[in-house]
């Protein structure tokens, strides 16, 4: 434990924002699987479902600072790039 009254409160707000992100980066997680799982399966709605709501959480998280905007640009262009891919193939 710390002895000093500051770094305590530092300690406490450190907790509360490792806590505050990882909400934010799992929940952006879990959507990009989702859709991408979707996408395996086959299952076009949900993949598009899954995807705009992934994009979401993705540009929450970097929005709040959480994941940086050029990481979330990456992710997003790599989901959109495979979603389009995959209603080519749909398509056909």
């Amino acid at each position: 434990m710390p002895n000093i009254k500051s770094q305590a409160k530092r300690l406490r707000q450190n907790e509360k924002r490792r806590l505050r992100n990882r909400y934010f980066r799992g929940r952006a997680r879990t959507f990009v699987k989702k859709a991408r799982q979707a996408m395996d399966e086959g299952n076009l709605d949900a993949a598009r479902q899954f995807t705009h709501q992934a994009i979401k959480a993705l540009d929450k998280a970097a929005e709040k600072g959480i994941l940086h905007k050029n990481n979330v640009a990456r992710r997003k262009s790599r989901l959109m790039k495979r979603l389009a891919a995959f209603e080519q193939a749909q398509a056909e």
